[in-house]
């Protein structure tokens, strides 16, 4: 389980000290990845946590959200509607879920 939590502090520190800025025209792509990032974290999380985490399904679902939620920012950019908001609510939501849940399972094993 430190393994997940390690990379994404890792990551968090090496994001706040490098120079890298994202363009304001990407910054919609960006905020949802980050996002659908994170949510899939703490998915990979929580399955640990219940004992049925499978590599293949964490990478595969990774991925597939990110491309999906891109996609959708993209298609919605191009339509001039919001759709980013769609998947930044949608994955927002389960990442919260996934957040509780595994609070729950550390508070049980205490």
């Amino acid at each position: 389980m430190w393994l997940p939590i390690f990379g994404l502090i890792l990551g968090l520190i090496i994001g706040y000290l490098s120079p890298f800025t994202v363009p304001v025209e990407y910054a919609k792509y960006f905020s949802v990845a980050i996002i659908v990032a994170l949510d899939s974290v703490m998915g990979g999380i929580r399955a640990y946590k219940e004992g049925n985490f499978d590599t293949t399904v964490f990478m595969s679902g990774f991925l597939v959200n990110i491309l999906a939620a891109c996609v959708l920012a993209f298609i919605g950019d191009r339509m001039g509607v919001d759709l980013y908001l769609a998947a930044i609510v949608a994955f927002g939501t389960r990442l919260f879920q996934n957040i509780s849940i595994i609070r729950r399972h550390i508070i049980n094993k205490r």
